[in-house]
């Protein structure tokens, strides 16, 4: 069992919008990144404040598996050397 339910993609731009106390990452240091720095991804429980609230709005929300494909693409990975 992964533990979270729901996963969200994020704006850069939202990142002093976080409350990382509401998430299940501990800071700007822990979240996940996509290559271009622009969107990052959290994950929760219980929707957070600042999402129920509308101070930030995912760009996406996923499922587990969802978010697991999701970093498997070129836009979240670095492609393996041949």
């Amino acid at each position: 069992m992964h533990g979270f339910e729901h996963y969200g993609i994020i704006e850069t731009s939202d990142l002093s919008n976080i409350d990382f106390s509401e998430i299940g990452e501990t800071s700007e240091n822990t979240i996940r990144y996509n290559l271009a720095n622009t969107e990052f991804i959290i994950k929760w429980n219980t929707t957070p404040t600042f999402i129920s609230d509308g101070s930030v709005v995912p760009l996406q929300t996923l499922t587990h598996e969802e978010a697991l494909l999701l970093m498997q693409t070129a836009e979240w990975s670095e492609p393996m050397p041949e």
